[in-house]
């Protein structure tokens, strides 16, 4: 196996519990507006960046879909509810930054959202000094699954794929991992565990405590 030198988190499911709190968001503009099978296209869209959303929804409900007014108003009340630090974090997030600090490993983010709402978030909750690199949805071309955004991760902190992990909750982001060659470690929110993710995950682990145990 290859020395461990990295850790990469993805941030939505993985950090925050904050793919939950989307799609709330979502159901309640879906209600208002009659919009039929919206937790589905939630799950569609899970690890993927704005753009890829867009795409999936007017593919998903016609391309004369008003996704650009129903998303702002979906946007507009996830802000409302959960902006300056009431995002709930998942458990023990900060135990394991602060294992991984203490064993001198590099730590990365790889997210699909916007830098600014990366950076604002993960300053609320207070954690944003333990990472060493952010790389957000909007630095990069594509979107996962593509492995481009975890290679840029690897880059930017100077590791070779092979000797980081990957901790994801998606299937898009668990592809992506593994695609950049790296080892990815799911740890499920909203997606269960699928023979894809098992034959693609190094491991599959219940919790980010596990994680701790597993590394150790």
């Amino acid at each position: 196996m290859s020395r461990l030198e990295a850790v990469v988190f993805d941030m939505d499911g993985v950090i925050f519990d904050s793919e939950r709190k989307v799609v709330e968001c979502w159901t309640v503009v879906a209600e208002k507006y009659g919009i039929k099978d919206i937790e589905k296209l939630c799950r569609m869209c899970l690890g993927t960046n704005s753009a890829e959303t867009k795409r999936i929804a007017l593919e998903f409900y016609g391309a004369d879909f008003p996704y650009d007014e129903y998303k702002g108003e979906a946007s507009a009340l996830y802000f409302e509810r959960y902006s300056d630090g009431r995002l709930p974090m998942k458990p023990y997030v900060k135990e394991l930054l602060e294992y991984l600090k203490k064993r001198g490993l590099k730590i990365a983010l790889a997210s699909s959202t916007r830098r600014a709402v990366v950076v604002s978030q993960l300053e609320n909750a207070g954690i944003l000094p333990y990472f060493d690199k952010v790389v957000c949805g909007d630095m990069v071309s594509h979107s996962k699954p593509h492995p481009e955004i975890f290679l840029r991760a690897c880059e930017e902190l100077s590791v070779a794929p092979e000797n980081a992990i990957a901790i994801e909750d998606s299937y898009n982001g668990i592809r992506s991992a593994h695609a950049a060659g790296m080892r990815p470690i799911m740890v499920p929110d909203m997606a269960e565990p699928t023979e894809e993710m098992e034959r693609l995950a190094e491991v599959i682990l219940p919790s980010l405590n596990e994680v701790i145990s597993f590394l150790g």
